[in-house]
């Protein structure tokens, strides 16, 4: 099964295929939010939005491990997230759609590992899984490569965070792509982030930040998203030959 973590104006991805059924998990995390489960290209894909129904969920209270273990449960082997994020490049402007390869940290609160009662160094010399990013961005208009910085928010960030993340070498800034991709890492699953640039960041861009802009921008690329994530599930094979699925091997003490 292939597992779609849908952010911010991506909840129409559920009308694209044959529906099979929704259901809400229970993990010992707690519950996942509803989960679409239906067939596209005859793969079953399982559609979760991140923030639950009506986007009620802001991104720091956001239940990662519930979410990612829940796609486990479900038995999906690859995650195809999508993240609204900001520019801290001029080059790189709203409405582009950007593939991380690395990712920079700047959580605070979140819990990231299911490994609380035994020692993981989980390695992430490779962040997101590159075979799923090359097919990716094999599917449509990308910018391959980039490096995703992860705020706490809900607040928007500073100017002088946004001087810093550039300076040590940030491409984009969002507040959803961490942990999620640690915590899949973690229990051996191929994850990918697709990112859509909905604003420049604080500082770069010549006005003050809204929310408005950033659901601007996603309403208007839905479609080349939708498509995105269409021809990328059309492409993918049962088989994984990545270094995802033997992630645990030499990370358990």
């Amino acid at each position: 099964m292939i597992g779609v973590i849908g952010g911010t104006g991506v909840y129409e991805i559920v009308t694209m295929g044959d529906e099979i059924d929704k259901k809400v998990l229970k993990t010992p995390y707690g519950n996942s939010p509803e989960v679409s489960i239906f067939k596209l290209h005859e793969k079953e894909v399982a559609f979760m939005p991140r923030h639950a129904k009506g986007h009620s969920i802001p991104p720091h209270m956001v239940n990662y491990r519930a979410n990612v273990y829940a796609m486990k449960k479900l038995g999906v082997n690859r995650i195809i997230a999508t993240n609204a994020v900001g520019s801290l490049e001029r080059t790189v402007k709203p409405g582009d759609i950007v593939i991380p390869h690395d990712f920079i940290d700047f959580t605070k609160l979140r819990n990231g590992t299911f490994y609380d009662d035994k020692t993981v160094h989980i390695d992430v010399t490779e962040p997101y899984c590159n075979d799923l990013r090359k097919i990716i961005n094999s599917s449509g208009r990308v910018v391959d490569g980039g490096v995703y910085v992860c705020t706490e928010g809900p607040r928007f960030e500073t100017p002088a965070e946004i001087q810093m993340f550039r300076m040590l070498g940030g491409t984009v800034v969002g507040m959803t792509g961490i942990p999620e991709a640690v915590l899949a890492r973690e229990l051996e699953m191929c994850y990918a982030s697709i990112s859509t640039v909905s604003n420049y960041a604080a500082s770069i861009s010549p006005t003050n930040l809204t929310i408005d802009e950033v659901f601007e921008i996603m309403d208007r690329k839905m479609h080349d998203l939708l498509a995105l994530i269409d021809t990328t599930i059309s492409k993918l094979t049962d088989g994984r030959s990545c270094h995802c699925i033997g992630a645990l091997k030499g990370a358990e003490i």
